[in-house]
């Protein structure tokens, strides 16, 4: 593992070099390809090195980090051609993906916390640094504050259980069963404003609509993913305790993800659309992780995978609109059947992936995670069915009310899907719908 890192290390110096902005990515995907060949073993932790290792649960994490990063390049051509800081930005994804990629990987748990909140530092310049409005700044104090408020708690949780037990190592806290309310909720909060769960997700929709193109990308394929990874760690040793309080969070998370669905069809802005559809997709994983049977626990793993290729697509779909009209207003971007039939296939792929169509992984993220709930109360299938219908309803409603309808009549000048673009959602759309043939990976790995 630490050979990955090392490569990640010598990439910064490439950074700042002249035209290199390809070159970087280039070699991300060299990156990519030894990583894939990885061998990793199913059920233990494997590449073992002194802080670092790995199992299937990083695995699938990481090369998810590293695949959004080679795209996020891809998708911010825009600033290499108007040599915007572009050097900086390399540099910020670079040292993104290096905190990523330490942060599903560690075994230290206070090390774990400490790339966990510093990727929060390069995802916070993105937005200020290369986010459209005056209002980013409001947007990344609110992504600063709720994030840091709730992590000083997990910090002390995590000394405490140093004190307890003399050890930070993930893998040995599985012997514990810690019964304790206060400790609970401070090792859980953080975690759940990260991925976010309904009432702390303001910052969630603030944060994507101001933020660049990579930083949404980032933002949906990543940044959510850390809380349900954290989760899923931690639950190991608070089972006793989480059997106490875990019907508070399942029901928040399901009425929450209900509620949220229906505000996705007051939305104007489409990129505020995707990104409550991901606060309603998120909702669902946290329950299935609570819920602490077989079919959440792998469900959960499955739809963050899933959603992290969907959701980072759509936001690249809308910035391509957005590059075109400058605009993202759902009355603005209409009948664009008529200038982009090809990008109009691409928009029907990504959103159909979105509501769970097969044979995209959210399915199978959603069959093990409706399972899951339904196991544990039949009640909750009423608000799982109305949650999958308005999915589909609001994915149909964006779709349509784009493509069709009469165009907007200040376009003057407009130009047609580049390759570069039809490249780069096939990358997310691609793996997003051929890793369903591979499921028994994620299946088996408990």
């Amino acid at each position: 593992m630490m050979k990955f890192l090392m490569m990640m290390m010598f990439l910064i110096p490439i950074c700042f070099m002249k035209n290199m902005f390809w070159m970087v990515q280039m070699v991300l995907f060299l990156l990519m390809f030894f990583f894939m060949n990885l061998t990793i073993n199913l059920y233990y932790m494997s590449n073992l090195s002194y802080l670092i290792s790995c199992d299937i649960m990083s695995y699938g994490l990481i090369l998810l980090s590293i695949w959004i990063c080679i795209l996020m390049i891809m998708a911010s051509e825009n600033l290499f051609k108007v040599k915007f800081y572009v050097n900086f930005f390399l540099f910020n994804v670079i040292f993104l993906l290096i905190m990523l990629f330490l942060t599903f990987s560690v075994t230290n748990m206070f090390l774990f916390y400490l790339f966990f909140e510093g990727s929060l530092i390069p995802t916070l310049i993105l937005i200020i640094g290369w986010g459209y409005q005056p209002e980013r700044i409001l947007a990344g104090m609110y992504l600063l504050f709720y994030t840091l408020f709730v992590s000083l708690p997990l910090l002390l949780g995590i000394f405490y259980i140093y004190m307890e037990n003399y050890s930070m190592i993930i893998y040995f806290l599985k012997f514990m069963n810690l019964d304790n309310y206060i400790l609970y909720l401070c090792m859980i909060l953080a975690f759940l404003v990260k991925m976010p769960m309904y009432f702390v997700h303001l910052w969630l929709p603030k944060a994507h609509v101001e933020a660049p193109v990579s930083g949404s990308m980032i933002l949906a394929g990543i940044m959510l993913k850390l809380g349900g990874y954290g989760l899923l760690r931690l639950m190991i040793f608070l089972q006793k305790i989480n059997f106490k309080l875990n019907y508070i969070f399942i029901v928040i998370s399901l009425l929450g993800g209900l509620y949220i669905s229906l505000k996705c069809f007051c939305q104007v802005d489409i990129k505020s659309l995707i990104a409550y559809s991901s606060v309603a997709h998120m909702s669902m994983v946290i329950s299935g992780i609570m819920i602490m049977n077989y079919w959440g626990f792998l469900g959960s793993y499955i739809m963050m995978i899933g959603h992290g290729l969907c959701s980072s697509g759509m936001f690249c779909l809308a910035n391509i609109l957005y590059e075109r009209l400058h605009s993202r207003s759902l009355y603005i971007n209409k009948g664009l059947m008529n200038f982009m039939p090809s990008m109009s296939l691409w928009w029907f792929l990504l959103i159909s992936s979105n509501m769970a169509a097969p044979p995209s992984l959210n399915l199978m993220g959603e069959i093990s995670l409706i399972n899951s709930s339904v196991s544990w109360s039949w009640i909750s299938m009423i608000i799982l069915m109305l949650i999958s219908f308005f999915s589909a309803g609001y994915s149909l409603y964006l779709y349509s009310y784009i493509q069709h309808g009469e165009s907007y009549s200040g376009i003057y000048s407009y130009y047609t899907g580049l390759s570069r673009e039809y490249l780069m959602l096939l990358l997310h759309w691609f793996p997003l719908n051929i890793m369903i043939m591979k499921i028994d990976y994620s299946m088996i790995w408990f």
